[in-house]
């Protein structure tokens, strides 16, 4: 019998409350630009998640939506700014979560940085996790 996995997050004004229920995919690390310019960082801390397993459950109204590309949507609070979930066309079942949002402690690490070739050039990549030039 499968233990079911259960998740909890929200942004940082606490507006936009959701929960996962099911399993977090492989984390990946993204150096892209659009990422960077997204979260304001050095890389954006991602993970898979199913569609049917994410729901809003406060604050739905603070969800805003933010076309980064034509195949890209990147959803966010608009109180606070903090980005919750991308959705991504080309992967219809599932939402790219930003893992830091998470308030449930999660025990799985990052497996790999994507897109290092477009890394920041100020940012050393510290570790010993895999690195791929762009998306593996």
């Amino acid at each position: 019998m499968r233990v079911q996995e259960q998740y909890t997050g929200s942004c940082l004004c606490g507006a936009v409350c959701y929960e996962i229920n099911g399993p977090i995919g492989e984390i990946v690390q993204c150096h892209c630009s659009r990422c960077r310019k997204a979260n304001g960082t050095a890389f954006a801390t991602n993970a898979p998640i199913a569609k049917a397993d994410f729901k809003i459950v406060a604050g739905e109204q603070f969800l805003k939506q933010y076309a980064s590309t034509a195949t890209t949507q990147r959803c966010f609070c608009s109180e606070c700014g903090s980005p919750i979930i991308s959705i991504k066309a080309e992967t219809p079942d599932y939402y790219r979560l930003r893992i830091g949002t998470l308030d449930t402690p999660l025990t799985q690490k990052p497996t790999c940085h994507i897109f290092v070739a477009s890394k920041a050039e100020w940012d050393d990549i510290a570790g010993d996790l895999p690195q791929y030039a762009e998306r593996p």
